[in-house]
């Protein structure tokens, strides 16, 4: 025998102390004294080996146990654990059920044997354990409700509906029991037996519509039609708007091929506003699915919307699912994010649709739009990270690195244990963009090393954080292995390759560095004023200086005169040029 050290100690504990408190205070057997106290002395010792994880010993020394003395339940009761853990299922079984009968008024000994019963598809031996066990535990209503169960898997009906009257008894007559017991007298063919049970339910509570709705389905699914279609009118002349007695009507014009009148009812509950809000959506569901199958005629469902939101609306669902649908037709978006602005309008904390409204700005290059949006959503759901991301970005798009900045710092106060990862770490990363270029290095720095606790392959983080320290001349090392990261990861790309190249020649690693410039230089379709100096320089180090001259030049008539360094970088391109040589700023 092998098991696990640990495996099912707490359980065995709890089935130990059980088993052992019955042992004390059994009456003494047959056995002699000498041999009760050499069977209890092995019986703990089992029981210890186990708790020490030795499940060997502890299997040896119960099988001699029950070769001991075959009287006592207890050692039964746990070999059979044993077998379950070792898959032997009939032989699991067989030892419960040896202990079960030798305690037949064991709660616990009876309760698995059930269980082992259930396990095995050994229904009708399941419900007679269960019932055995429900003679020393009346208090137990959920046996009877097990009991149910079984008796209709083995198509007992009588006895499961006897089962259902013991609970009756103890519980009280409810719906879910009648319910129960009517649908037990359908599948016995017992059908007038079926309706007096809902019939006795309507009477306990003559003035629920809900209920006489109930009896008149059951009237109507067991033939008795007319009857069941008089007392529908007479529910929904009463309660026009009970949705159950509505739906009821619905299902009988569809069977008897009425479409046209079920379809009528069927938009009547849409539109109508006295019916609760989720059977509303459901039908308009059900409606849409309907007509899709059907070849999907957009005009009648967007009628129904149109309607629907005519009327007061305590809530943007409606609009939001108007919305859906429209995206699903493949609508024009102003069409789609005018209804979706229907639904932020009821609803201005619904997250769903502002989200939708921020990806359609996006979209449309509503760079505007999109911070407006962001900033009016912080106000209704400042936890939600995803504002004050898409702020960001936009802001920074827009050249305002204050406000940008401003954004994703509040979108970091909000961080948790349930934000996203990567979410968080490209907030980390644009920070640290943006406080680089407004020379706070060491925050920046800072940054950029949260970015990476949140993900340590964001890429773009990497091949930045890497070039400013390489520009720096510092901690070139770590930069080196930061940078080679994002070659590995993208190996044309010609904005890494460039940085890994310029962090080689930075640690004078020329030849090196001459191999991926070229790479750069040959995945570069408009190469930048910075990188072909970066070639030139490069170039002139492993002894090219034609080729370094030629850089430098084509790097100089590319300086943007934009940038706030243009004029010191053309002066020191052009003394480069002018004397062939190397020169750093």
């Amino acid at each position: 025998m092998r098991g696990s050290r640990n495996n099912g100690k707490r359980l065995w504990t709890v089935r130990v102390l059980t088993v052992l408190a019955a042992c004390l205070l059994s009456p003494l057997t047959s056995a002699a004294q000498g041999d009760r106290r050499l069977y209890d002395e092995l019986f703990l010792e089992a029981m210890c080996q186990h708790q020490k994880g030795n499940d060997d010993a502890a299997f040896d020394l119960l099988n001699h146990c029950t070769e001991l003395d075959s009287t006592r339940s207890e050692a039964y009761f746990f070999l059979s654990q044993y077998f379950e853990r070792l898959k032997k299922k009939e032989k699991a079984l067989l030892m419960v059920r040896r202990a079960a009968d030798l305690e037949p008024e064991n709660p616990t000994y009876l309760e698995t044997l059930a269980n082992g019963y259930i396990n095995n598809r050994e229904y009708a031996s399941a419900a007679q354990t269960i019932e055995q066990l429900y003679e020393f535990s009346h208090s137990r209503s959920e046996l009877l409700a097990l009991l149910v169960q079984l008796y209709e898997r083995t198509d007992d009906y009588d006895k499961a509906i006897g089962a259902l009257s013991r609970l009756e008894a103890i519980e009280g007559v409810s719906e879910r029991t009648s319910i129960a017991k009517s649908q037990l007298y359908n599948k016995k063919g017992d059908q007038k037996s079926a309706i007096r049970e809902i019939k006795l339910l309507t009477d306990q509570f003559p003035n629920d519509q809900n209920y006489r709705t109930l009896y008149a389905t059951t009237l109507y699914s067991n033939g008795q039609k007319k009857k069941a279609l008089k007392l529908l009118n007479g529910i929904l002349k009463a309660e026009p708007d009970n949705i159950n007695a509505l739906l009821a009507m619905m299902s009988h014009c569809s069977a008897t091929g009425d479409s046209a009148q079920a379809a009528a009812i069927a938009e009547g509950i849409v539109v109508n506003p006295n019916i609760g809000i989720e059977d509303r959506l459901q039908m308009l569901r059900q409606i849409v699915n309907e007509s899709e199958a059907a070849g999907g005629d957009s005009v009648r469902v967007l009628s129904l919307f149109h309607k629907i939101l005519a009327q007061p609306q305590k809530n943007g669902d409606m609009a939001i699912l108007c919305a859906a649908y429209m995206r699903m037709k493949e609508m024009p978006a102003d069409s789609v994010t005018a209804m979706l602005y229907k639904a932020i309008e009821l609803s201005p904390d619904n997250v769903n649709a502002r989200l939708q409204l921020v990806g359609y700005a996006w979209d449309k290059g509503d760079r505007n739009e999109v911070i407006k949006l962001c900033q009016d959503a912080r106000s209704y759901t400042p936890t939600e990270m995803t504002f004050y991301y898409y702020q960001g970005i936009a802001l920074y798009q827009q050249g305002d690195n204050d406000a940008a900045l401003d954004a994703f710092q509040n979108g970091i106060s909000v961080i948790g244990d349930h934000s996203d990862p990567e979410m968080v770490s490209d907030f980390y990363s644009m920070m640290g963009d943006i406080m680089h270029q407004k020379g706070m290095v060491s925050e920046a720095f800072a940054a950029y090393d949260s970015c990476l606790v949140w993900k340590s392959d964001n890429i773009g983080c990497l091949n930045n954080y890497a070039y400013y320290l390489s520009l720096r001349g510092e901690q070139l090392d770590k930069a080196e292995r930061m940078s080679y990261t994002t070659i590995k990861a993208q190996p044309k790309n010609a904005t890494y390759l460039d940085t890994y190249a310029w962090i080689l020649f930075m640690q004078e690693r020329y030849a090196e560095a001459k191999i991926y410039i070229d790479q750069t230089l040959k995945y570069d379709n408009d190469s930048s004023s910075v990188l072909l100096e970066h070639a030139g320089d490069i170039y002139y180090h492993t002894g090219d200086v034609e080729a370094a001259v030629a850089k430098w030049q084509q790097a100089a008539d590319k300086i943007n005169s934009d940038d706030a360094d243009a004029e010191e970088r053309r002066q020191l391109l052009a003394r480069k040029i002018k004397q062939r040589k190397y020169l750093k700023l």
